[in-house]
């Protein structure tokens, strides 16, 4: 220290203390993660929750038709004058597996990719399969290599 200096910074060269700093970074950082979170489109949100759910169905009838050795199957419904139109339906269940088909929104659709169904059993390998569901513009496609369970895509990503 220079003689006859107390050790204090002038006046004109304070600046901000750390806490202060960290405070800004902070709530920079809380505005920045809500409004990603809002930047968020609701119709794929619903997508890709009607999806995982469908994934988690798939795998339930999947699991129990190779328990049972039973041939189940499962379709969208695409006859637009039958009552459930725009649903899907398990082909092949006991009557006591009362698995839904009924997506949880309104709008969403399902399209099988080179097939008319989905074969979920009674084999171990049932073949590789795609599901395309749609909400609006948004698409989604499950698909399985026969082996692995169904999993989420997203086209064009």
């Amino acid at each position: 220290m220079a003689p006859g200096s107390n050790g204090a910074a002038p006046r004109g060269q304070r600046g901000f203390t750390l806490i202060e700093l960290l405070v800004v970074i902070t709530l920079i950082a809380i505005a920045t993660a809500t409004a990603s979170l809002a930047l968020r489109d609701p119709a794929a949100t619903q997508l890709d929750r009607e999806a995982e759910r469908l994934a988690a169905l798939l795998e339930g009838a999947r699991a129990e038709a190779r328990a049972d050795g039973l041939a189940v199957s499962w379709a969208p419904v695409v006859d637009p004058g039958a009552a459930d139109a725009g649903q899907f339906r398990f082909s092949g269940l006991p009557p006591q597996a009362r698995l839904p088909g009924h997506w949880l929104g309104s709008g969403v659709s399902a399209q099988i990719l080179g097939a008319d169904h989905v074969q979920l059993g009674p084999e171990p390998m049932i073949g590789a399969q795609r599901i395309l569901l749609s909400l609006g513009d948004q698409r989604v496609v499950l698909a399985t290599d026969g082996l692995a369970p169904f999993e989420l895509e997203h086209p064009g990503q």
